[in-house]
């Protein structure tokens, strides 16, 4: 039987925290038995740390989901450089998946190789692709694999929304926080400003947006939506100051 987890292994438990809902952690749970299976660990075991986690995580405490009472100070510490910089906690955690299952990280990230460039550029790239497939699991298991807006609960049409851009945010890319579950419509009326959380998390509908609807079904089931209040994640609730900067840009725009 094995001993204290590493920091290594600890980091893989965050990672699996990230990628399921919080509330289908279990023992049995396919992810659970996957990565458990990869660490030498029991599923059991894997799940009290996906559960130790929780009680740091003040979105869950928000809605009055502790996780467990009690856990490691390496969880804390994993925890802390998430947070100071999720970019790289996050492929960290990705390589280290590699590692323990024995397999380069392209392979075990399920990366298509064939359009891949050659030497660094080739690593920026891997990094990119890795770090965005973790940040839409995420983001998805946050949420529920629900949409927050529509309610929509197909993955296959659900995205991960930057609130703020890939490209005006670029410390945040990786950052939960700044992410929204959305169906495909929604996402792109959000990055074009047609739509727009409050930070109040409230909907905002633009005109442009209802002009657009001609069938008068739709223009109604969207202005139905507008001042709803999104659907919020069970762990990293949208953070506020993202939202006010994309409100009053939709604002200025409209």
């Amino acid at each position: 039987m094995k001993g204290v987890w590493s920091r290594e292994e600890t980091i893989v438990a965050f990672n699996v925290y990230l990628k399921i809902p919080f509330k289908a952690s279990s023992k049995t749970n396919p992810t659970v038995v996957k990565y458990a299976e990869i660490l030498g660990r029991s599923p059991s075991s894997l799940n009290m740390k996906i559960g130790n986690f929780g009680r740091l995580d003040p979105s869950l405490q928000s809605k009055g989901i502790t996780g467990l009472a009690h856990g490691a100070k390496m969880e804390e510490v994993v925890w802390r450089e998430f947070v100071d910089d999720p970019e790289k906690l996050a492929f960290e955690s990705e390589r280290l998946i590699a590692e323990f299952s024995g397999k380069n990280l392209e392979e075990s990230s399920g990366i298509d190789t064939a359009d891949l460039p050659k030497g660094e550029e080739r690593v920026a790239v891997v990094k990119q692709r890795v770090n965005q497939a973790l940040f839409r699991s995420t983001v998805m298991s946050s949420y529920n694999y629900t949409c927050c807006i529509s309610g929509v609960a197909e993955p296959k049409l659900l995205e991960a929304c930057h609130i703020l851009g890939w490209a005006k945010s670029e410390q945040n890319r990786m950052n939960p926080q700044n992410g929204l579950c959305m169906n495909t419509l929604f996402h792109k009326a959000y990055d074009n400003y047609l739509l727009a959380v409050s930070p109040d998390l409230e909907v905002k509908i633009s005109e442009a947006l209802l002009y657009c609807a001609r069938e008068e079904k739709f223009r109604s089931y969207l202005a139905a939506l507008e001042g709803g209040k999104i659907s919020t994640p069970d762990k990293f609730l949208p953070k506020r100051e993202f939202l006010e900067e994309h409100y009053a840009e939709f604002l200025a725009r409209n």
